[in-house]
């Protein structure tokens, strides 16, 4: 072997060579291409399956967030449950032991046996006795006949005052409209004078006692303000009690009008009605009573009902305690009662067409004689 490494053989046989050296930049250059195949190999697979698979779930997920409310809401706790209130009852005010067994309702029966009213003491062409406790008509006389209640009218102006009035010591002047009125309608009155005051008690007292025209108009007006609006009242409290179909009134006292009118039963359960409120039976059933001292009448002026005091004394098998007259030409003296029977029953008696107030009187007189037990 030879200095340089050559083997020494025959020179025409062997060619000399330079030594091999080991060429590093080929592997290095080859390694950079393998990292970067795989690199691109993992890139392919990303987007070929981790991008298709993200884009198939967000719309997943979006669906998920859109179902969950951006602020959770506060769940409040239920308010406690109200105590529950009490409901007030309204009662219904207390009936006055005389009048508790009366019927409810404002309409009556004909009775199984009823009596027709065929003495010759009653004169009056018109009459009927009613049992107040039963709603029935135990006696009668062409009662159903429709007639001007004349004075009558008055009962049902103390009812509606009475339910109306809430200070009886209150005062109303009375005026030259009033007198004249009474005047010009040739009507029975008071006596009081224009410009006299006076209280609203007289005007209730005033309107039944002596039948007073005066103090009647002026109850009215006091009422309601004019007598046209309390005769609407007065109409309205006759639709209440179920009267209207035959019962219509044009005015507060009496005066006869043709549109003016209503049966014997109908002024029955008026009376009824009054005698069921406590201050239209008081004045009902006063026999006499003094008006308030004034600088026209310093001393007052005494009034009464004449029909208690004449009945009074007279023999009715029981005691009469309210009652109302009239006179009208064309239904006659005529009068309105109530009384109590010996044995506790409670009794209405209505007639007219007597040609006196004497007559007619006597004619219920007779009538309560007769037909109470």
């Amino acid at each position: 072997m030879g200095k340089n490494g050559y083997r020494n053989l025959d020179s025409s046989y062997y060619i000399r060579r330079k030594p091999r050296k080991k060429n590093k930049g080929l592997f290095i250059l080859l390694g950079i291409l393998a990292v970067a195949f795989v690199v691109m190999i993992g890139v392919g697979a990303y987007f070929l399956f981790g991008k298709n698979k993200g884009e198939d779930e967000a719309p997943e997920l979006a669906a998920i967030q859109e179902e969950i409310p951006e602020e959770v809401p506060v769940v409040e706790e239920p308010e406690e449950a109200p105590e529950p209130q009490e409901i007030e009852v309204v009662e219904e005010p207390e009936l006055s032991p005389e009048v508790a067994s009366f019927c409810k309702g404002y309409e009556v029966t004909t009775s199984s046996s009823v009596s027709n009213i065929v003495s010759e003491d009653v004169i009056s062409e018109n009459a009927i006795l009613i049992d107040v406790d039963k709603g029935e008509v135990i006696a009668q006389k062409a009662a159903d006949t429709t007639i001007s209640p004349a004075s009558m009218t008055k009962i049902l102006t103390i009812l509606v005052a009475a339910e109306h009035v809430t200070d009886l010591d209150d005062t109303f002047t009375i005026t030259r409209d009033i007198t004249d009125y009474s005047f010009s309608n040739d009507c029975s009155i008071v006596g009081f004078d224009v410009d006299e005051v006076v209280t609203v008690r007289d005007l209730m007292y005033g309107t039944i006692l002596p039948s007073g025209a005066d103090a009647g108009v002026a109850l009215a007006t006091y009422v309601a303000g004019s007598h046209e609006a309390f005769v609407d009242m007065m109409n309205e409290k006759l639709a209440e009690l179920g009267l209207a179909d035959t019962a219509h009134f044009t005015n507060c006292i009496g005066i006869y009008d043709e549109n003016h009118y209503c049966t014997l039963t109908d002024m029955a359960m008026i009376l009824k009605a009054a005698v069921e409120n406590d201050l239209a039976r008081e004045i009902l059933s006063a026999h006499t009573y003094t008006t308030t001292a004034t600088e026209q009448h310093p001393e007052g002026i005494t009034i009464s009902n004449w029909f208690l005091r004449r009945i009074e004394d007279k023999e009715t098998n029981g005691e009469v305690l309210c009652a109302k007259t009239g006179f009208v030409n064309q239904s006659g003296c005529c009068a309105a009662s109530y009384s109590i029977s010996n044995s506790g029953g409670h009794y209405i008696c209505v007639s007219a067409n007597a040609w006196s107030s004497w007559r007619c009187i006597y004619d219920q007189v007779a009538i309560y004689e007769q037909y109470l037990s």
